[in-house]
């Protein structure tokens, strides 16, 4: 499970862009790329108004210690994350909170264990763009974006934009040359190693959520490896409220509020170290 990658949806800027689109026949420029995406996702209106986000849903991994274990994924801009994940009736969590993160998991004792965020565990958290994507907005965000050329993306053809973020990280995000849908981007993470390798994400099954586009399978891994992760989105909630509990260090020993799914979907925070139901 710590290779499972952080997955997050890219955006765009430049709304404008559509009063000036080339006529037909003439190769887009990056910023017309860019709008149609934000367009084709929605609107940049639209995902500005989008605070706090939550994913609910399963993991397939060859990697997991059980199949289809379920997880949660909050998010909150600009930059706070809290992922949990449950397996064989244990639950793992990784908090960021913007500056800082930390590892959560049980101890062969049984009680919760909490490890800082390695310094370079802090570098690529602090570089995800969290619910907007790196495209949205980027030269507020001080992210450049240019266009390095067109690929084929599983028969597909697709713009490759390539993004370098204020830290200097250089990534690729890939758009649908017919949907205007993200469908690829790739990042550097730590391996098991310690050494950074290259993480692919694909986005497939687009669904309308309050207006916005959200892709519902998303597969990460290893570029180059045959087995890669999937997650699959069950549930997805906009604007829902997320107490600042949820992504502050945590107390050892004592409780604190996490993300809950019942039979009834979402339901109040309860401790991420009780038993998973």
């Amino acid at each position: 499970m710590k290779r499972i990658a952080s997955w997050l949806l890219a955006g765009c800027v430049s709304a404008l862009a559509w009063a000036q689109m080339p006529a037909a026949g003439q190769p887009l420029t990056v910023d017309e790329i860019i709008a149609k995406n934000a367009a084709a996702r929605g609107g940049v209106d639209a995902w500005r108004k989008v605070r706090t986000m939550i994913w609910m849903g399963h993991v397939e991994s060859a990697n997991a210690p059980t199949p289809n274990a379920p997880f949660v994924l909050a998010l909150r801009r600009p930059n706070s994350t809290r992922f949990e994940i449950t397996a064989m009736n244990q639950r793992i969590v990784r908090v960021f909170d913007g500056k800082e993160g930390w590892k959560i998991r049980p101890s062969s004792g049984g009680a919760p264990d909490v490890q800082p965020y390695t310094p370079t565990e802090v570098r690529y958290a602090r570089d995800e763009q969290v619910i907007d994507g790196p495209l949205l907005d980027h030269a507020t965000k001080g992210i450049a974006v240019s266009l390095d050329g067109m690929d084929a993306i599983e028969g597909k053809d697709a713009y490759r934009l390539a993004v370098t973020l204020p830290s200097g990280a250089h990534r690729h995000v890939w758009v649908d040359a017919a949907s205007f849908l993200d469908v690829r981007y790739d990042r550097e993470a730590p391996g098991l190693s310690g050494a950074p390798v290259k993480i692919e994400v694909t986005y497939r099954d687009y669904r309308e959520i309050e207006g916005v586009q959200v892709p519902f399978a998303i597969e990460s891994g290893v570029a180059g490896a045959a087995k890669k992760d999937r997650l699959v989105l069950d549930r997805v909630s906009l604007n829902p409220p997320l107490d600042d509990a949820m992504f502050v260090r945590p107390m050892v020993p004592g409780r604190r509020a996490s993300v809950a799914v019942g039979a009834g979907g979402m339901q109040a925070p309860r401790s991420a170290f009780g038993p998973a139901q």
